[in-house]
């Protein structure tokens, strides 16, 4: 019983092991596509950034601007719950300001990254896989990675941290509407409350986070397309892996940044 025990953990760590290897392996590839291929006669292929980058990020602004504007309203109404208490519910535009910069506004980001484009990122090349057209662009000697992943890799790169500042100015706004409803504050003063609470460290923190968490994502995207075998149920199968498993690293990169920029600004 106990040897069944310690074979399964050993064999369930193997994999993860296995797995973090092979997101490595693929994320190394594309940087060095994107970074140090054009400098020898490796061009990225900038249209196709361009197309990723517009269904990336543009296409996703309307659907960004809603959840992080009610994100950053219910933020302030919960946030004024408390500091009424406390006699200080003129600090709810800096407890908003400071926690959507800092945290919510990447994290939501990331999450509904995942949901538009991580999954459609390995339904794309899983489809790709399952039809063969990965082996054709093969025969035609055309490397699968360059030519499918790292334009993903580098629209993300580009659109991660646009996104996440156009999260966070719709956060402060959406607290802005209880702000000038239900806290007396005026337009212009819960703007200037905000930026006074706002350092260049909380944002660039942030901005740090997405780009990490859009790598992440394109990462585990399109390796679960290039793993798909099978038919069209296993495309959904690594479409729903692509997406518990990019939630998964997502939080775990979140928890490792998070304290290392805890440890060292004591």
């Amino acid at each position: 019983m106990i040897t069944d025990l310690l074979a399964q953990i050993g064999r369930t760590v193997t994999n993860c092991l296995a797995y973090l290897g092979a997101l490595t392996h693929l994320i190394a590839r594309s940087a060095y596509c994107v970074f140090i291929g054009p400098f020898q006669k490796k061009p990225v292929r900038w249209r196709r950034v361009v197309s990723q980058a517009a269904e990336v990020g543009v296409r996703a602004l309307p659907i960004l601007s809603l959840i992080t504007f009610f994100i950053g309203l219910i933020l302030a109404l919960q946030f004024a719950y408390e500091l009424r208490k406390l006699g200080a519910l003129s600090q709810v535009a800096t407890a908003v300001a400071v926690t959507v910069t800092r945290e919510l506004g990447p994290l939501i980001t990331a999450i509904l990254v995942i949901g538009r484009s991580g999954s459609a990122f390995a339904a794309e090349i899983g489809t790709m896989r399952v039809t063969e057209e990965i082996d054709a662009l093969e025969v035609m000697a055309i490397e699968p990675v360059e030519f499918m992943v790292v334009p993903k890799f580098a629209a993300m790169i580009i659109m991660m941290p646009c996104l996440t500042l156009w999260a966070n100015a719709m956060g402060i706004v959406g607290g802005g509407l209880f702000g000038v409803t239900g806290a007396g504050f005026t337009w212009g003063r819960y703007m200037n409350s905000s930026l006074d609470a706002l350092l260049m460290h909380d944002i660039t923190t942030g901005l740090l986070k997405s780009v990490m968490f859009g790598i992440t994502i394109t990462a585990v995207g399109c390796y679960e397309g290039l793993s798909t075998r099978g038919g069209a149920e296993e495309i959904g199968r690594s479409t729903t892996r692509a997406v518990v498993m990019s939630i998964f690293l997502v939080i775990l990169v979140d928890l490792v940044f998070t304290a290392v920029f805890f440890a060292t600004n004591q």
